[in-house]
């Protein structure tokens, strides 16, 4: 059965950094194309490919010294077969590009058939967020229709099952006419073959140290209901402060992108349990954001306010002197400390990519926002595996956006076990 269960073949549409693809792999999934538009996003699903092969071929040395920057990216990717490369597609799913997409896959695939398709549109269209900032309600929005574009690729390849992952406001989100996009979603799914069903998943019943709700659809070819699986969740008494165990202190503006050493006396089973940490005596993005003194001396009241009362910071209960925006109503809950003796903190997301004021460290003698390292481990990242930018110079910001939309790598680990089990009964 493990042979079998190791050609269980699928397509990662909208993969971001891949956080989806590698719950998947995680399970014996082989992916045989990655789609994703932003670049330093393909760079980062390269380099994991990168990683997979290496391991597998018993050549994890070359992993290593890429980390270590003895090699140049260019280099690491001269070890892997061109099909492998050629895997990741840097196109943006849509009319203008689905041909030349499939094109690509269809060669990648062979004759063999793709028995899944997973993924997840860009989801600032549907976000209960975005639709509140934006005065149409982002109902003009393209992305509103990628579900359509998903659709085409389910035509094409008739995988037996399909996995879309979104946001909680894809249930409420309306088009010009007052039909939901998720009625929208299902009709047409149902067009094409296949019975649509989904449930809410909260990635912390499922280890994940953060509270992010999801919408987990399903689908099934054919016309057969009720076959969405039980997801039990998990009982734990584990806390947050688990993600910063082995890291080094650091103050604002201090780290390294690139290699940083463990302290080697702080061990945490939660890491090592979830393959979060593994053999590696280091790991890399630890660097923090640098700070203004008027951002530290607001972080060193919202700690002391998180950590001797458990309250959170009001940005009008500021000093006038420490107050610079002029919409306070809107930012009365800009300034946020990562919980750390709660069992989940709250959600990471890609706007930890502009400033950090939303995650702050919960050490008042670090007196800074996560680093990079730091916001994986949120989000069940493995140590190993690095976030690239556009170029081969290591970037933060590039980093902290793929981390901050990626979909928990525990959450879809999850998810895949219990889609084995379903095509499992197929093969």
């Amino acid at each position: 059965m493990k042979s079998e269960i190791r050609k269980i073949r699928f397509i990662d549409l909208f993969a971001g950094a891949g956080g989806l693809s590698e719950g998947f792999i995680r399970q014996g999934f082989e992916p045989v194309a990655h789609v994703e538009m932003d670049n330093a996003a393909c760079n980062t699903l390269l380099t994991r490919t990168a990683y997979h092969y290496l391991k597998q071929t018993e050549q994890f040395n070359v992993y290593i010294d890429y980390l270590k920057s003895r090699i140049t990216r260019t280099k690491l990717y001269s070890y892997l077969p061109e099909e492998l490369k050629e895997s990741v597609i840097n196109l943006a799913i849509g009319k203008e590009n689905n041909e030349q997409i499939f094109s690509r896959i269809d060669k990648l695939k062979g004759n063999e058939p793709i028995d899944l398709i997973v993924g997840g549109p860009p989801c600032q269209a549907y976000s209960l967020i975005g639709r509140a900032a934006d005065k149409n309600k982002m109902k003009e929005d393209e992305r509103n229709f990628l579900y359509v574009q998903y659709g085409e690729f389910l035509r094409k390849y008739q995988p037996k099952y399909f996995v879309f992952e979104n946001v909680i406001g894809l249930l409420s989100a309306k088009a010009d006419e007052g039909e939901r996009y998720l009625d929208r979603l299902i009709e047409l799914y149902r067009e094409i073959g296949y019975e649509t069903e989904f449930k809410i998943l909260h990635a912390s019943d499922f280890g994940v140290l953060q509270k992010r709700k999801r919408v987990i659809l399903i689908g099934k070819k054919g016309m057969e209901t009720g076959f969405y699986p039980e997801f039990v969740p998990h009982k734990s008494d584990v806390l947050v402060e688990e993600i910063f165990k082995g890291l080094p202190s650091l103050k604002a503006g201090e780290g390294n992108l690139l290699s940083t050493d463990y302290i080697t006396h702080e061990k945490s089973g939660y890491l090592f349990d979830k393959k979060i940490r593994n053999e590696l005596d280091f790991t890399t993005l630890h660097i923090a954001r640098p700070n203004n003194e008027q951002d530290k001396e607001i972080y060193r009241i919202a700690v002391n306010k998180w950590n001797s009362k458990k309250e959170r910071l009001d940005y009008n209960d500021l000093p006038d002197r420490l107050k610079t925006h002029k919409n306070r109503h809107s930012f009365f809950d800009r300034f946020k400390v990562v919980a750390s003796d709660l069992p989940a903190n709250h959600t990471v997301v890609a706007h930890i990519a502009k400033d950090g004021h939303y995650y702050i460290h919960p050490d008042i003698k670090q007196n800074r926002s996560l680093t990079p390292r730091e916001a994986a481990r949120l989000q069940s990242f493995p140590d190993d595996f690095y976030f690239e930018g556009q170029t081969e110079k290591p970037s933060r910001t590039s980093a902290f956006k793929q981390i901050g939309n990626a979909v928990p790598v525990l959450l879809a680990e999850e998810i895949a076990i219990k889609i084995k089990e379903l095509l499992c009964q197929k093969f």
